[in-house]
C-alpha cells in the first residue's frame, strides 16, 4: 500500500506553516513534504515533525529569488556559486529532519543550449557528492510546461537518460504523475520503465491539480500498480484542495495511519 506524504505548502493552509504538521498527522498523514522550509529555524521544523510523529519525505534545495520568478538555478552556467551555497543552506535542515531526498531545481534555461545542459549535469554531480556522506538522495523533476513556462527540465526522457548515463548512486528521478502525463500522457508505461530510477512519486488531478479522486486519471489503479511495481518510496500529495483540506480527504480514507 502506498505511503502518502502531505504537501504541507499546499495543503491545510487553514493554518499556519507550523501548525500544519499536527493537521496533517490528526488527518490519517504519517509522512509530511513541502517545497521549502527555510523561513522557519531547523529545530523547529524537526520538532514539530517529532511532536506529531512524522517522517519527512521531501524538500526542494533553496531555488534562488522565487518571488521574482527563479525556480533553482542548476543549469544555469553563471550561478554554480549559488548552488553551492543553497547546499550548505539545505544541510541543516536535512540533518534536523532526518530527510533522505532533497530535491534540485534546475532553474529557467533553454534545454538545447549546451551550456546549460553542462551546467545541469555539473550541478547534479556537485550535489550528489555534497550530500552522499550524509546518506541523502538528490531527485530532479520533469516540470510542464504549462505550470513553468521556460524550465529546463521539461521532459521526462531526457531526465531518465541523464541519470542513466551518469550512474550515480544517489542520484533519482522524481516522478510527479501530474507532470508526466501533461507532458506525454501514457503515464502507466512511463512509471513502468523508469521504477529502477525512481526516488519520489507525486500526485494531482489533472487538469486542475486538485484531489486525486477524479478526472483524467484512475488513481485508484495507478496507486494499485505502484504496489504491483514494487514502489516503496513516499506518494506526495502535491496538490491544491479544492476547498477545506479535510473536506477532500475521502480518497485518502482507505490508506491513513499506513505508516512507512
Amino acid at each position: 500500500m502506498p505511503h502518502f506524504a502531505a504537501n504541507l505548502t499546499m495543503m491545510f493552509t487553514e493554518v499556519p506553516f507550523l501548525d500544519r504538521f499536527e493537521a496533517a498527522a490528526k488527518a490519517g498523514f504519517a509522512a509530511v513534504e513541502f517545497l521549502f522550509p527555510y523561513d522557519h529555524p531547523p529545530q523547529e521544523v524537526s520538532a514539530r515533525l517529532r511532536g506529531n510523529g512524522l517522517t519527512q519525505a521531501l524538500f526542494n534545495l533553496p531555488p534562488g529569488n522565487w518571488d521574482a520568478g527563479e525556480k533553482g538555478f542548476a543549469a544555469l552556467p553563471d550561478r554554480l556559486a549559488d548552488l553551492q551555497a543553497s547546499l550548505k543552506t539545505a544541510l541543516p535542515y536535512a540533518e534536523a529532519t532526518g530527510v533522505k531526498r532533497v530535491h534540485l531545481m534546475a532553474g529557467i534555461a533553454d534545454r538545447s543550449d549546451p551550456g546549460a545542459v553542462g551546467a545541469f549535469r555539473k550541478s547534479i554531480a556537485y550535489a550528489a557528492e555534497f550530500f552522499a556522506p550524509h546518506g541523502l538522495d538528490v531527485v530532479i523533476e520533469p516540470i510542464n510546461p504549462r505550470n513553468v513556462p521556460g524550465y529546463f527540465l521539461n521532459d521526462f526522457g531526457f531526465a531518465a537518460d541523464l541519470i542513466r548515463e551518469l550512474k550515480i548512486p544517489n542520484l533519482k528521478l522524481q516522478f510527479d504523475i501530474y507532470h508526466c502525463q501533461i507532458i506525454h500522457g501514457d503515464v502507466t508505461m512511463h512509471l513502468r520503465a523508469m521504477m529502477p530510477i525512481t526516488g519520489h512519486v507525486q500526485i494531482a488531478s489533472i487538469p486542475s491539480r486538485h484531489e486525486p479522486d477524479g478526472e483524467e486519471l484512475n488513481y485508484p489503479y495507478l496507486f494499485a500498480e505502484l504496489d504491483r511495481l514494487a514502489y516503496g518510496g513516499f506518494v506526495g500529495c502535491e496538490y491544491n484542495p479544492r476547498g477545506k483540506t479535510t473536506d477532500g480527504l475521502a480518497w485518502f480514507k482507505p490508506y491513513a495511519g499506513v505508516k512507512p
